[in-house]
């Protein structure tokens, strides 16, 4: 509760950290602006009123306060006055409330109401404070009871890619209290399948605090994905299953690690909810639009990010802000890494260099370089296309490594050359001194068709968004096996489920770091809609109870063979004669440059001299015959594992199996 006006007092303060810190005895507030004339911090109690406070003290570009006898739980806001100077970068506009850009927790929702926009060209003067979503000072007393840092090593990560509430919801062995929860993340059921499929590292889709689209909530929609974020450092409550959205969090990635599983954050530094001149004023733009973003010429924000805005992470305090957010998360809810969304605006100056100066901070960082980092290496500005430029530490999601196996074995399009490249971790692309692991291999994402719907469907069908089905990807080098949808004739699903399996089978016995989404494993189906960023219903919740159990135990089979073979595991490039892999055709001598150039998509890799795939990308059935050895069969097409030793495999067409020598 706050306390009575009479009886507040306040000194100074220190100007460090950022953000709000209860310190015991009262909380001591720090926010930047380099532009602002005045800044008020502004107290909330539970009826609402409002107790404004100016912080006079001010520490280069770092306004702070001590505000005594405040506790956690504290509801507070900003209210940041300055220039209205659209065309110069300006938009400080002290009627909104703006949330701390610092902030550990955030309550209410950004709503329609018009209070909350700030003017496009000319300021609106209506008073934000009734609706604005409020700040809270939180506690930072979580008994983490020893946990430390996992820190799997590269070459042995299997990621596996999933929402909070997806996951869970419709789990029926998930107390329904908790389904859709972060709870339910650390829940023993949960673990327990986690722990059974083999996966190392779960990495979730955004939890930082966010905001549904204005264009979303006039359908009658949500951000179901959560790509468009306001307050970068505190959980969302969306995903609470009661008051405290951190602690829950907390709980979940303790109880991970507990099982030997990392855990991996989707952030999303590179635009906020704010989107273009006509959004709401929520925070950054309030504090200080100059020094936050990037703009052209007339002040107009630079939108190389497709959302309006895009976060100017060259200047010095937004990379100071940036790392703050970051640490935030690894040193108070232990996170082992972070997936960056639209990453080359990361390393833009404005031109993307690999040596930008957040580049060089987080390599210099001692918490922050020892976690794994990831780049989405790809925006739509300027020469935004940047895959395998990313500087060490960095690992990024290989397109490349996507289209190329979807186009081998669904378009039929790529040959076995084109395919043993993205086997060996792309090293056109990945050279030393990167490791191998710098390619996070996919074929699917969160982001696209589901594995089902890749093999089920020849064209997106997204008229549930509510743009006509003119959003989401038309290249998605899919194949629906003759029948478009998931209703087909018995024979046209076998050849669906013969694909799935090579498809699987590629991407978890590829060198490199594999990806799996979550559900894939499952046959979870989208209804062929790519791009289900907005269908925060069961059209993206994995249905367990009509999961394909066959293919779940398959998917599992082979993850336990990646995890034994040393040339996977090792995140060393393949070197010839290494004995790490051979390269065989379908009569099991060394492949020929005839083989590569003319041959049929016929090929046998043999891996570590004990792990054996077979791979028949032609149309029709094969036989192989397999090299010298006593071959036991891991996987085949109907998904039972093999007891019989084989010498000569009769490959159906587009199939993959998989041997281990006895």
């Amino acid at each position: 509760m706050t306390p009575e006006p009479e009886r507040l007092a306040s000194h100074p303060g220190q100007p460090e950290p950022l953000g709000a810190h209860w310190q015991g005895d009262g909380v001591n507030f720090v926010l930047f602006s380099a532009h602002a004339e005045q800044v008020i911090l502004c107290l909330f109690d539970d009826r609402q009123r409002e107790i404004r406070i100016p912080l006079t003290a001010r520490t280069g570009d770092r306004w702070h306060i001590f505000v005594p006898g405040l506790r956690p739980g504290q509801r507070y806001g900003y209210r940041v006055a300055g220039p209205w100077q659209p065309e110069q970068g300006h938009r400080f506009n002290s009627a909104k409330l703006l949330v701390d850009p610092c902030a550990r927790q955030v309550i209410g929702e950004v709503g329609q109401e018009a209070q909350l926009y700030g003017g496009e060209w000319q300021r609106d003067e209506q008073d934000s404070a009734a609706v604005a979503p409020k700040s809270v000072v939180i506690a930072d007393d979580f008994d983490w009871q020893g946990d430390a840092p996992l820190r799997t090593p590269w070459g042995e990560t299997v990621i596996y890619e999933a929402h909070v509430r997806g996951l869970t919801q419709l789990h029926p062995e998930i107390p329904a209290p908790l389904r859709g929860t972060y709870r339910a993340l650390g829940h023993p059921v949960m673990i327990a399948y986690l722990q059974r499929l083999g996966i190392t590292a779960l990495e979730l889709l955004p939890v930082a605090t966010f905001a549904d689209e204005p264009r979303l909530q006039a359908r009658g929609l949500r951000n179901y994905w959560g790509y468009n974020p306001y307050a970068l450092s505190a959980p969302s409550a969306r995903y609470a299953a009661g008051v405290d959205p951190l602690r829950e969090l907390q709980e979940a990635v303790r109880a991970l690690h507990q099982a030997g599983i990392e855990v991996i954050l989707d952030v999303v530094f590179n635009h906020t909810a704010e989107l273009e001149e006509i959004g709401p004023t929520l925070s950054l733009r309030g504090v200080d639009n100059k020094s936050y973003y990037w703009h052209e010429e007339e002040g107009r924000y630079a939108n190389w990010t497709g959302c309006g805005n895009t976060l100017n992470l060259s200047h010095p305090a937004v990379i100071d802000w940036t790392l703050d957010c970051l640490r935030f998360w690894v040193e108070h809810a232990h996170i082992d890494g972070f997936r960056f969304d639209l990453a080359p605006v990361l390393g833009r100056t404005p031109a993307f260099d690999a040596a930008a100066p957040l580049f060089q901070a987080l390599a210099a960082d001692p918490l922050l370089s020892t976690c794994k980092l990831i780049a989405e290496p790809w925006d739509i500005g300027p020469e935004g296309y940047r895959l395998g430029q990313f500087p060490a530490p960095f690992a990024e999601w290989n397109d490349r490594f996507r289209d190329g196996l979807r186009r081998f074995w669904l378009c039929d399009d790529a040959g076995c050359g084109e395919l043993a490249n993205r086997l060996s971790a792309s090293r056109d692309l990945f050279n030393p001194p990167r490791r191998p692991a710098a390619s996070i291999n996919l074929i699917t994402a969160h982001d696209g068709f589901t594995l089902r719907d890749l093999v089920s469907f020849d064209h997106k069908h997204n008229e549930a968004n509510g743009e006509e089905n003119r959003d989401g990807h038309d290249a998605n080098y899919s194949g629906n096996q003759g029948v478009e949808g998931l209703d087909a004739p018995p024979a046209v699903q076998q050849a669906r489920r013969v694909r799935m399996q090579a498809l699987l089978t590629t991407l978890l016995l590829a060198q490199g770091t594999p990806m799996l989404l979550a559900g894939d494993e499952l046959g979870h189906s989208q209804q062929g809609n790519n791009n289900a960023y907005c269908q925060d219903n069961p059209t993206t919740w994995l249905h367990w109870q009509e999961a394909d159990s066959a293919l779940q135990a398959f998917t599992a089979r082979v993850i336990q063979l990646r995890k034994r073979i040393p040339a996977l595991t090792g995140n060393r490039w393949w070197q010839e004669g290494d004995g790490n892999v051979e390269w065989l055709n379908g009569r099991g001598t060394p492949m020929t440059r005839d083989d590569w150039e003319q041959g049929p998509r016929h090929l046998q890799i043999m891996l570590s001299g004990r792990g054996l795939i077979v791979l028949n990308g032609e149309a029709e059935p094969a036989a192989f015959i397999l090299p010298e050895g006593e071959w036991l069969p891991v996987t085949s097409d109907d998904g039972e594992p093999g007891t019989i030793l084989l010498a000569v495999w009769h490959g159906a067409a587009h199939a993959a199996c998989v041997f281990h020598k006895r």
